[in-house]
């Protein structure tokens, strides 16, 4: 039985982390909703989001973040699905040494790789363009991907898939129509988390593509930062405006992604 005491004290701990984990994020927003000018009329200025908009092109860059997302999301999701059933439901030669192998994606990080990657796109012709982009950013995830739904596809009633197989239902039928309806909320952490890392990432787009046309929203903002601007206010407006996606698909998705946390926090 909790004291009183001891419920007071989580709580006064878990509000301490709360005011932490929050107060970057409400500086941000006030200094956003704040105006640039000193002196100006007013406690809360919205044209500084329109403003950002307009001198940071950032409708362009937020497109191509789109695209982009999409694109590493959802190969990235069909991938590690079709991975991840390999090695959580089949005994085959050699899977454990594959698996291992494959984790190596997640254990190198892109800084270590992202030179090499250049030298050996450019001969081809591939720097540049989407594919450079998108093609590492969907090996990160994969690796991710294939680990996390190894380890659902592993944890997954053996009785559903006896009876899917009794049924006549192969490997593809029993996948698509029995486990993965069933690994919504897995399914869905692995599409936010993927989708986040995503959308935030800097290094690969900043080396693999100079065009202005192809550059992602991260990276529009740093540039937004040096070139256009050197107001705080227009500053957090930019970052607000390129943070907004992942926030709002969180909000969206939160029950299926603290669903799925939970599950394979227990499993």
């Amino acid at each position: 039985m909790i004291s009183r005491s001891e419920r007071l004290t989580n709580y006064a701990i878990l509000v301490l982390f709360a005011t932490i984990a929050l107060y970057p994020v409400l500086l941000i927003l006030s200094t956003a909703f704040s105006p640039e000018q000193a002196g100006a009329t007013g406690w809360v200025d919205v044209s500084n989001f329109g403003e950002a908009w307009t001198q940071g092109r950032f409708g362009s860059y937020m497109r191509t973040s789109a695209v982009v997302a999409v694109l590493v999301v959802g190969m990235s999701a069909v991938f590690s699905v079709m991975a991840g059933y390999a090695f959580g439901t089949m005994r085959f030669r050699g899977s454990e040494v594959i698996f291992y192998v494959l984790l190596l994606g997640i254990m190198v990080p892109a800084e270590a790789l992202v030179v090499a990657l250049y030298y050996d796109l450019e001969p081809m012709g591939l720097t540049n363009t989407l594919v450079a982009i998108v093609m590492p950013q969907v090996a990160q995830s994969v690796a991710f991907g294939t680990f996390w739904m190894r380890a659902y596809f592993r944890s997954s009633s053996r009785e559903v898939v006896e009876a899917a197989r009794l049924d006549g239902a192969g490997h593809w039928r029993t996948l698509w129509q029995v486990l993965v309806p069933m690994g919504r909320p897995a399914i869905t952490t692995m599409l936010v988390l993927v989708f986040m890392w995503t959308w935030n990432e800097f290094l690969i787009p900043l080396v693999m593509a100079t065009s202005e046309d192809l550059r992602t929203a991260p990276l529009g903002l740093a540039f937004f930062q040096g070139q256009y601007t050197a107001g705080t206010a227009l500053l957090a407006a930019g970052a607000t405006l390129v943070a907004l996606p992942v926030v709002v698909l969180y909000l969206i998705l939160q029950r299926h992604f603290i669903r799925g946390m939970v599950e394979g926090a227990v499993k």
